[in-house]
């Protein structure tokens, strides 16, 4: 049966702001208070779904999360109508209202860790939303998330939606950001890379000082266990302390992973390229095949110009011919050492043969990069034919999509503006059209009221 990789995108939300509410993520901090422009930032977003469609790859779209959060709020005891919650609250912890905005769920690559039937014991695709545990505006992502999973991938024959892992420190789980499968070919098992900041347990590991480390050791052991992977499909890896501390909020800001290809900067894991070296080995032992890698020094690209142009964030997409292209932001051509490393990426001796740049201006200013924005799921056409319909990608729904964005989003949103009830009911008109387009259950847009 054919196994193919299917890309589900987050649609931006039409709360898109600047609040820098993501501590560690250098992007969020440089840009906030600044305006931003929820349609440019849904219409950029759609652009990428619909080049991405037509290099040949499924492509599937996430709703995005109802914001202003105000079930947040009246938990943490705010009373009153919509707008005297919000009112209030603006006046008196603005940042708090913020959060209740965010729309940081579009960056979708949070929001779970996938594994594909063929790693699973049961023969069953498992999906785990992540907690989000690190950070507050995003922690509230979580049951939100979990109804939306469970409303596409619904057949409980073939998916496995979980409930996320307990939100605290010691769980604290980030999703698919920090994890990447590698594999011989789609519908053979894989390894599955979990990448951990720091051990809540083991006091002896290595842990940042700057910024926190968001996944856990214990957080990945635990994933690896509800999905039931079998233990030649899991390699767990440490993410380098330094490079958190300089910015690398997730491991894909310095590595990206598909099939049998891995490309990395010299500082993404502790141990270097020993650690590269271990995880090449341990496929070679367990699965019997070579993994292609490409690493790049400091001098290559400086770490902070890594950070800066996400050449890492990049999509790295396999096209039916069996080669790879990788969908770089627009920022990697203006950066000229990150620009030569895509020209040094075509010319070694690796399945990449294309090399693409997309405007995600929107979303790069906000620390997410093309990588960030969608979730892989590998599936066979059986599973496949099991999601709900509604979320495919096809011509007609980008069409609706986009007719959709330009008729219910601002072009520009101020930190001011989070402060307007209007804005609230522009919201709520937006969803109940959203809701007839992608024919989900209307619970799951009523999901933060």
């Amino acid at each position: 049966m054919a196994v193919r990789e299917v890309n589900f995108d987050g649609i931006v939300g039409p709360t898109h702001n600047y609040a820098g509410l993501s501590f560690g993520n250098l992007a969020s901090t440089l840009h906030e208070k600044k305006v931003s422009s929820p349609r440019r930032a849904a219409l950029q977003g759609l652009e990428k779904m619909k080049f991405v469609s037509e290099l040949g790859v499924p492509q599937g779209v996430l709703p995005p999360l109802r914001r202003p959060h105000i079930g947040f709020l009246k938990q943490l005891g705010f009373r009153g109508s919509v707008a005297e919650i919000i009112q209030f609250v603006g006046e008196t912890d603005p940042r708090l209202l913020a959060a209740s905005y965010s729309s940081s769920n579009m960056w979708t690559a949070n929001a779970a860790t996938v594994s594909p039937s063929s790693d699973c014991a049961d023969g069953r695709l498992h999906l785990t939303p992540a907690n989000l545990a690190s950070g507050l505006h995003r922690s509230i992502e979580t049951a939100d998330t979990l109804a939306v999973l469970r409303a596409i991938f619904h057949d409980s024959t073939k998916f496995a939606v979980h409930d996320p892992l307990p939100c605290n420190f010691a769980m604290s789980d980030e999703g698919a950001a920090n994890h990447t499968r590698l594999c011989d070919g789609y519908g053979s098992p894989g390894i599955e890379v979990f990448v951990f900041g720091r051990s809540e347990l083991d006091k002896s590991c290595p842990a940042p000082v700057r910024f926190p480390a968001r996944q856990t050791l214990e957080a990945s052991r635990a994933i690896a266990r509800v999905h039931q992977l079998k233990p030649q499909s899991t390699f767990f890896i440490q993410q380098n302390p330094a490079a958190i501390d300089a910015g690398v909020f997730h491991n894909d800001v310095v590595s990206v992973g598909n099939g049998n290809f891995l490309m990395y900067h010299e500082t993404a894991f502790l141990g270097g390229e020993l650690a590269v070296a271990d995880l090449c080995q341990s496929i070679r032992r367990l699965q019997g095949w070579e993994l292609s890698s490409m690493g790049f020094s400091e001098q290559d690209l400086p770490l902070k110009e890594a950070v800066s142009s996400y050449l890492f964030n990049s999509q790295l997409i396999s096209r039916e011919s069996g080669d790879m292209t990788l969908v770089c932001p627009l920022e990697v051509k203006q950066v000229q050492n990150a620009f030569r490393c895509t020209q040094r990426i075509l010319d070694a001796d690796n399945p990449v043969t294309a090399v693409e740049f997309l405007d995600l201006r929107q979303s790069m200013n906000n620390g997410g990069g093309p990588a960030c924005l969608r979730l892989r799921v590998v599936m066979t056409e059986e599973e496949l034919a099991s999601v709900h319909p509604g979320v495919l990608f096809s011509d007609t729904l980008y069409a609706r999509l986009r007719d959709w964005v330009n008729r219910n989003y601002r072009d520009e949103l101020s930190p001011d503006d989070l402060h307007d009830p209007v804005l609230v009911g522009e919201v709520d008109t937006a969803f109940n059209e959203l809701q007839a387009i992608l024919e989900l259950p209307p619970s799951v847009f009523r999901m933060g009221i």
